[in-house]
Order: structure tokens, then sequence, then C-alpha cells
């Protein structure tokens, strides 16, 4: 297991107050649905704990986790809301799910049949939400064998059929190719629930959307909606700020990485600081030792990219490649102290360094950079 490293001057500042703020926010946008806070992998980097007790207090509903052990933890520290687990559970351990009242996600046969006996089992009634399959091909019922799945679980007396939902791949997506997609597995699915409805089949909570669904396609608002990226501060992709803009909401980054200056040198122009000694310094500078490095999530790909931090209310370009603990950085004629406080993600003064920002720089996208804070930084909750 990895330690924090507490003794020295690095931390992800969280700000739970900002995940409220982002709940309330969304739920002004998505008016009478419920909202689902997806609190998957350790919060998506913020810790997973500190941001559902957040989300709960601005007024989500319900909580998302990918696997039972997240759910578990979850439990483990009071937390009695709705958990809905995303993925199926594989059979040896839908007993330990429904023993710890998380809510089955049920996206095969096989699961339908495996959630049946363990409740027999069990004993109790157990919630479970019905996953299909409308063209994200990674998990999720067949359209074709929906009637039958639920089937199953209906003529079992301890299983409650209690939602039945879809998931998005282009929801984030402005291309008109993309935009039809998504309303075609919204077609699909709203046959689906009509299907049902005709034998007097409806699921209490019916969900679609994820964060971008949720701002871009308000028919696919339904009873619920997942919240993923939006919860922590960021837009899946900018265009999708309309609808924030109609309704007057704002999203704030909930994540500050902050850190200190461990040590300063003079440098002098034609050396080329850290491994590989890839870039000579054009003039006598100063190089200041940062400690935080790949192994904390800083990708090293962010030095060849043109990264730079926060120091002063300044921004500075490092001065070489990323190493496992630590960066350097080229703070040219201005010699900053030892201590000085470090910004890397966050804001600073009038400036301000976006996990977007760094997405754009390496290639990825946003919510790779969140889920990457290392394990050892640790989280320090700010409000």
């Amino acid at each position: 297991m990895s330690v924090e490293g507490v003794h020295r001057p690095a931390v992800a500042e969280i700000s739970k107050s900002a995940i409220a703020h982002n709940v309330r926010a969304m739920r002004v946008v998505v008016g009478e649905a419920m909202v689902c806070a997806v609190v998957k992998a350790n919060g998506y980097g913020h810790g997973a704990l500190a941001s559902a007790n957040a989300a709960l207090e601005g007024g989500a509903s319900w909580l998302a986790v990918a696997i039972l052990d997240e759910g578990i933890e979850l439990r483990s520290a009071g937390i009695t809301a709705p958990i809905l687990l995303l993925a199926e559970t594989p059979p040896e351990t839908v007993a330990d799910a429904m023993a710890h009242s998380l809510t089955l996600t049920i996206g095969s046969l096989a699961g339908a049949l495996a959630a049946v006996e363990a409740a027999k089992h069990v004993g109790g009634l157990h919630g479970v939400h019905v996953k299909v399959d409308t063209g994200m091909h990674r998990m999720g019922v067949a359209e074709q064998d929906v009637e039958r799945v639920v089937d199953v679980l209906l003529a079992a007396p301890e299983i409650d059929f209690e939602g039945l939902y879809t998931h998005f791949s282009v929801a984030d997506s402005a291309s008109a190719g993309d935009r039809q997609f998504t309303r075609q597995q919204i077609e699909r699915f709203d046959a689906l629930v009509a299907k049902l409805a005709a034998r007097d089949v409806k699921p209490r909570i019916v969900h679609a959307a994820n964060s971008a669904g949720a701002l871009a396609y308000p028919e696919a608002r339904y009873d619920l909606v997942r919240l993923g990226l939006s919860l922590y501060g960021y837009l899946p992709q900018p265009w999708l700020a309309g609808a924030l803009e109609e309704s007057g909401a704002t999203l704030l980054p909930a994540l500050t990485l902050r850190t200190r200056v461990a040590a300063l040198r003079r440098v002098g122009a034609g050396e080329a600081p850290s491994y590989g000694r890839k870039r000579p310094l054009e003039t006598d500078s100063w190089i200041a030792t940062i400690p935080f490095g790949y192994a904390d999530g800083y990708p090293r790909r962010l030095f060849r990219e043109g990264a730079e931090v926060l120091i002063g209310g300044a921004r500075y370009s490092l001065a070489g490649n990323v190493t496992m603990d630590q960066i350097v950085v080229d703070c040219a004629q201005d010699e900053v102290a030892v201590g000085s406080e470090v910004v890397l993600l966050g804001r600073q003064g009038a400036q301000e360094i976006t996990a977007d920002e760094w997405a754009q720089r390496v290639g990825t996208i946003t919510w790779e950079i969140l889920c990457g804070v290392g394990a050892r930084v640790p989280r320090v909750l700010v409000d």
C-alpha cells in the first residue's frame, strides 16, 4: 500500500464546497432529475469519501462506484445513501454487495441469474438496475435480451427491479454524426422503456445521461443523471458550457496541487538540467527544484509540451525532464525563495493552471489527469 507523503510539502487540496457547489449548479440545469454523484476511482482522484459527503451535502440523492470495494469503503465510513455499482459484479461477490446494501447493475442474463440466486441466500429485498447496451458496446444487456432478463428478475420475490439505464459513448462530441448517434441511442432506449411499459413493467428510476448527456440532451435526463467530471468542476468539452450559461450556473474546479520550492541554484548558460540534458539554458538562470514528479501524477510529457508552474502569481517553464519525484523550473532572473509556494494545478493570484490545460498539452483527457494524481499525495480538505 502506498504511503502518503505527509512529511514533504506537496498536497492535493480538495474543496468540498466546490464539489457541493457543482452539484447545486448541475441541479439547476437538470431540473427535477435526481443527481447521482459518481465517486469511483477515489472520487476521480479527489478522495472518494470526501467527494461523496460533499456531493450529498450539495443535494445528490445517489452515489455510484465502479467496483465492490469502493462501495464497501463508503458503507464502512457510515454513508447510508443509495450506492449504484456501475459494473456487473462477478457472481462470487454478489452476496457481499447485497450484504452491504449496494445496488447491483445487471448487464447480462448470467448476472440476473446470479443476483436471484444470491438474494435467496442473503434474504431481504435487493434493488437492481438493468443496464442496456444501446451502442456503447462495452457492457450491458443486448436490446433483444432485455425482456428475458427482466422476466428473470421479476419472478424473484427477493429482487426489486428498481432501475433501467444505458450509457452514452459520444454525448460530449459536437460533430453532426456523433450527435445523431447519441439521439439514436436515446430513441432505442426510449423504445425499450415503452416496450416494457406496454407490459405494465415500469422501473421507478430510468436514467441515461452522464455529465455531457445531462448538459446537451435535455430529453435524456429522465429520472436521474449520473454526474462524473462536472462534479469535480470541469466540462467534458467546452461547447457544453451553453446549458450552464443559460441557467446562470458555473462549475468550480475542486482540486489544487500545491507544493513549495525545495532548492534553488544558479545555473550557467549552456547547462542542461535534469535527466537527458534536453534543453540547454539560453542565459544564466535560477533553477528551482520542486518536490513533485511523475510518480505523483505530473505527466512526464509536460516538459516537452511547454508546461508551466505558478510561483508568486507568475508562470515559469520547466527547465528539464520530469523525474519520478521532482521537477526543475527555470525561474530566469527571478530569485524566488526556498519555501516559496508553487501551484501546479489551480489558481495563484490572477493566474490559473487547469487539468484541461494539462490534458491538452499531453494529448489526453481531463479525466485521466485527475485520476492520475498519485496515492502518496495527501488529500487535504480545505473547507
